[in-house]
């Protein structure tokens, strides 16, 4: 979708009296999805999953640009402390059961947050993953809200036409190779011959965390 697509969307969501929010990674491509919204509307508020496990250069670039961009960014965590996260023989669950990791982590957390808002503003692309390609601009999520994709038919040259267009500052780990950045745990750098996902989870049957699966209904 276009700029002015995505900006007539919101006016309508806003016009029904729907409660707005998006959520953002603060990687270097999710950006664009976050620097759209804030030419259109500062207020939505910017769910950062903060499961513990972040790289401390994520952290700090998530300040910088809730400043630069004057983004109304809000962590969300998890209920479960890290001292209940392990599994039979202590260990921490990212280690042995990830999906579980991720569950109580990410999933988890924004349950409660579609439950107090109509409007997921959502960033998956299609070229992501072929669970990302089977989804639609609109989509019903879990407690009745609705989840949109603007960003579903970008691909990476747009993305990069954006960012060099409004010339929008790059993730400080890209340039040491990290491409897709996630938890510090799970991520490890882009290998040449690997898609860009795989770069999450490596050595895992794993490519996404629960947030694109559990909270999506088909």
């Amino acid at each position: 979708m276009k700029f002015e697509e995505i900006e007539a969307k919101l006016k309508a969501y806003k016009d029904e009296g729907k409660s707005l929010f998006t959520t953002s990674s603060f990687q270097s491509h999710s950006l664009v999805l976050v620097h759209i919204l804030s030419r259109i509307d500062r207020t939505i508020p910017v769910y950062f999953i903060n499961t513990g496990y972040h790289f401390p250069e994520t952290m700090k670039f998530r300040d910088e640009i809730t400043e630069r961009f004057g983004l109304n960014t809000i962590d969300v965590k998890s209920d479960v402390p890290k001292f209940m996260q392990r599994d039979y023989d202590g260990r921490l669950l990212f280690t042995s059961d990830p999906d579980h990791c991720c569950h109580l982590n990410k999933t988890q957390p924004m349950d409660a947050i579609l439950l107090s808002h109509d409007v997921w503003i959502n960033g998956v692309r299609a070229d992501q993953s072929a669970v990302r390609a089977a989804m639609k601009i609109e989509q019903p999520a879990k407690h009745g809200c609705l989840r949109f994709h603007p960003m579903l038919d970008w691909n990476p040259k747009m993305i990069w036409q954006y960012q060099k267009e409004h010339q929008l500052p790059k993730h400080p780990l890209e340039e040491k190779g990290y491409l897709s950045i996630g938890c510090e745990p799970c991520t490890r750098k882009l290998d040449p011959e690997m898609q860009e996902r795989e770069a999450r989870w490596f050595g895992l049957n794993k490519v996404e965390c629960g947030l694109n699966t559990d909270l999506v209904n088909k």
